[in-house]
């Protein structure tokens, strides 16, 4: 049946009277954007000899690539064309990470139910499966990388086909027994193409957007009409649902019923599911001990899943020499990484990537397919599907369903929000569907021989789909831009956007934008050009901690750009004020940074809220005594904690006594924060700060120290005893082997951050997690502690210096996801025992002094 719909929507009169005025007339609004800044254009540079461009494809009809392994497991890829270089990539990179590309590959090519069936949890209606399949035949990814792969430049064809073609020489030169026993031998591990790695590519590209709106897209259907998927085995059943009285399409559906059930629960998605995050820093002449420039890069990502950093270095004689991590199925370039001349980072970008709008149905229209845009009709178009779907060991059914399609793009509903009646209905436009740089993106700044070089790079392509990019260049330049894929809004949809009070509070109550369709002027065509994006470059600073772009340099706010960017004279996140602080305070005597200083900040495991408020926590607690505080029925006794916290030292290192005591102390006092003096935008690095000694406060501390009472934890306890990292056996349960883990929380304000993530990690692989105790921490009863796998990923420092880049890096988690591979867990051993970097190896000499093994792969001998 399809879901009742509930007429007392919040978005329903959206376009009611409040605005229709309005946006008739809104060509003529005040908003000039006189404030934005014109670049300044810089002086011509004298003409060069054009490069010779790198070798894409091999010629000879033999991929050849040298692979040397060092020290960690990290590969060396060396070869003569691109295509060759990423047969080398894809054969290493399957080695250390097999099951997580298969896995994903079936995600996007829409085959999740054809191997597991309907559900996530097998029987309980969530169609989880279904929606992931039918989501992504509506988005049309498949179809697309059909339709562009001949299109795209050689160097992505050549890049793409060498990495499938090493994905599937490791896999058919790899004994079953010798892979990844998460996945090995299961039917859904098989040979991919290019057609497959690029509907993979384009997936990716949709996270921060229409890949969240899978489940809303399940759902839209006219009014009337059912969203229910229908067997396949009678092929007419839609032209006779169409005409069929109640009463016939009912009997109809029973004689076709599918044998399980279809109940899903949609609701609006989170703006950011995954809590992608990090710290990026480029530090130029003037703030380096050198004078060279200094990258610091510090994604915070998931520990398991599809979005996996692996380390690895590329050489191409003459053409390419570069090194760093990259998430999964990238095939060959670099993401986070440094080469001789510029080094580079990226941070998860507060902008928004796609629109939602509120389209008005043509009232002569009684299908509800019909819709206008400046007074003409506009059709909502149907897009049959079909999706093979397991029933039984060995069976499988073929289920057919219907997409709606506009002029925006797909159509969703939301019930209870967004939903398609008789009026109304709503599509979502996302500016990275299709996305085609991204590998000739990131490959040009892989190849960039200058800060002028990489900055060309982001006004040629447009492939950092929700980034925002930090660098520095061996000669001491620093460049900041958000060059994420952003609608390129007209001056009136701004202007209704951030003016119209109905918009405003739509967009405040959604999390995201959401605009009129009826008149053209909201639409958007291509993503905003290079030279409206948020940006900076100079010698000193750039650095961003998942706030907007405002405050990037503390000396030169950046403001004037399209609002979809993100906010300004906001108050700031605990973690940015803290990177503010380190980059303006804690440099060294001469107000330079070394490499070490830069590390150790890093690595600083200390609590931004604690440095404000801990002093003042303490004389509350203290006064408190004994006398206990009535927290959700019961009496607390705070003072065995209040002596745990007067023992803590500030830090989130693994000795250090009653931090956990803190952490849920700062989950408390983050509902509702008891600050003493509030945000100004005229310090916003210094406040809000101090805390109010009320009630509140000590209520807070108390239900602080009922949480740990109730996990079971010793108040006295350290932080190594208390938080750990702990692997999952190829059939998905726990090791047993807790390795303690140093590292701070956002909710602390700390910097090296780490967290839980007990839901969805965008695989289908196996693996254990423990429940948090409530909503309100992330300490779990059952784990004793908190069970780190997420935050600090693939870390780094790099200096340029006359003798070339030298780096210091460690990808936490380590390069296999293979259970008892030697490189599965030696990286997460050398942090556990201390945090620390380690030397990355980027010349031939120091690559040949730390050889463990080598391979030369070639496809001759396929």
């Amino acid at each position: 049946m399809k879901i009742p719909k509930n007429r007392n929507l919040p978005y329903r009169t959206l376009l009611a009277a409040s605005i229709a005025a309005t946006l008739l007339g809104c060509g003529g609004n005040d908003n000039n954007f006189d404030n934005v800044q014109t670049p300044t254009t810089p002086e011509p540079s004298p003409v060069e000899p054009t490069p010779t461009p790198v070798p894409a494809f091999d010629t000879d009809g033999v991929l050849t690539a040298d692979i040397t392994w060092t020290t960690y497991g990290v590969p060396h890829i060396k070869a003569d064309n691109l295509e060759s270089m990423a047969y080398g990539v894809g054969y290493a990179f399957a080695k250390d990470n097999l099951c997580v590309l298969a896995d994903q590959i079936i995600k996007y090519n829409s085959e999740r139910s054809k191997y597991f069936g309907p559900d996530n949890q097998a029987g309980s209606g969530d169609s989880e499966h279904l929606i992931n399949d039918f989501g992504f035949l509506t988005l049309g990814i498949r179809a697309l990388a059909e339709e562009n792969l001949a299109r795209m430049s050689a160097n992505s064809r050549a890049m793409f086909q060498g990495y499938t073609a090493g994905y599937n020489r490791y896999l058919a030169d790899t004994p079953v027994a010798d892979q990844d026993q998460s996945c090995a031998g299961q039917p859904w591990v098989t040979e991919i193409d290019s057609t497959d790695l690029l509907t993979y590519s384009l997936g990716v590209a949709l996270l921060p957007g229409a890949a969240n709106f899978l489940g809303p897209m399940f759902l839209a259907a006219p009014e009337g009409e059912s969203y229910l998927p229908t067997p396949a085995a009678n092929l007419n059943i839609a032209s006779q649902e169409t005409a069929a009285s109640p009463t016939a399409l009912a009997a109809n559906r029973q004689v076709n019923a599918m044998p399980f059930n279809i109940n899903p629960t949609i609701a609006l998605p989170e703006k950011n599911p995954q809590d992608m995050g990090s710290n990026g820093w480029g530090l130029g002449s003037d703030k380096t001990t050198n004078g060279m420039g200094m990258v610091l890069g510090n994604p915070h990502f998931p520990h398991t899943g599809n979005l996996r950093f692996w380390q690895f270095h590329t050489q191409i004689p003459g053409y390419l020499n570069v090194t760093g991590g990259s998430l999964t199925g990238l095939p060959g370039a670099v993401n986070i990484g440094f080469n001789e001349n510029v080094a580079w980072t990226h941070t998860f970008s507060t902008a928004e990537h796609f629109v939602v709008y509120q389209l008005t149905l043509d009232e002569d229209d009684d299908t509800g397919l019909t819709h206008r845009v400046d007074g003409s009709k506009r059709t909502i178009y149907e897009k049959p599907m079909q999706v093979e779907v397991a029933v039984a060991p060995g069976q499988t059914i073929m289920l057919n369903k219907t997409a709606y399609y506009t002029n925006y793009g797909p159509m969703i509903e939301v019930p209870g929000n967004f939903e398609w009646t008789d009026t109304n209905a709503f599509a979502i436009k996302d500016a990275n569907l299709p996305n085609l740089d991204v590998v000739d993106h990131w490959l040009a700044m892989n190849m960039a021989g200058s800060m002028d070089e990489f900055k060309q790079t982001f006004k040629d392509y447009d492939g950092v789909i929700f980034n925002n990019t930090m660098s520095a260049s061996a000669d001491g330049q620093v460049f900041y831009i958000d060059d994420s894929t952003v609608p390129n809004l007209t001056e009136t949809a701004i202007s209704e956007l951030t003016t119209n009070p109905v918009l405003v509070q739509t967009k405040i109550a959604a999390g995201f934008t959401v605009l009129p369709g009826f008149a053209s002027a909201f639409d958007f065509d291509g993503p905003v050009p290079y030279e409206e994006a948020p940006k900076y470059e100079g010698t000193d600073s750039v650095q961003n901690s998942n706030d907007s772009f405002w405050l990037t340099n503390l000396s030169s706010p950046i403001t004037g750009v399209s609002p979809l960017y993100g906010n300004v004279e906001n108050q700031q996140s605990l973690r940015s004020r803290l990177a503010q602080q380190f980059i303006e305070s804690e440099a060294g005597s001469d107000n330079t940074f070394t490499p070490d200083e830069v590390e150790t900040l890093l690595l600083n495991n200390r609590s931004m809220l604690a440095d404000m408020v801990l002093p003042s926590l303490l004389q509350a607690c203290t006064a408190q005594g004994s006398d206990p505080v009535m927290v959700n029925g019961e009496d607390v006794d705070i003072s065995a904690g209040c002596a745990a916290l007067a023992s803590w030292d500030g830090t989130m290192n693994k000795d250090s006594v009653g931090a956990h005591v803190f952490r849920e102390f700062a989950f408390q006092f983050d509902r509702e924060p008891q600050w003493e003096t509030p945000f100004s935008v005229d310090n916003p690095v210094t406040t809000p700060s101090g805390l109010l000694q009320n009630d509140i406060t000590i209520n807070q501390f108390a239900a602080a120290v009922q949480v740990v009472n109730q996990a079971g934890v010793a108040l006295d306890a350290t932080l190594g005893e208390v938080q750990f990292v702990e692997r999952s056996l190829p059939d998905g349960s726990a090791s047993g082997v807790k390795l303690p883990w140093a590292g701070a929380h956002n909710i602390e304000g700390g910097f090296n951050v780490f967290n839980i993530v007990p839901g969805n990690n965008g695989t289908l692989l196996p693996r254990h997690t423990y429940a948090p105790l409530n909503s309100n921490t992330i300490m779990s009863a059952e784990a004793e502690g908190y069970h780190i796998n997420y935050g600090s990923s693939w870390m780094m420092v790099i200096n340029f210096t006359e003798e070339g880049p030298q780096g210091r890096g460690l990808l936490s988690y380590s390069q296999s996801r293979g259970y008892g591979s030697e490189h599965s867990t030696d990286q997460t051993e050398l942090y556990s025992a201390q945090p620390t970097l380690r030397d990355l190896y980027f010349t031939d000499e120091e690559i040949s002094a730390n050889t463990i093994s080598t391979l030369t792969l070639s496809s001759e001998e396929n």
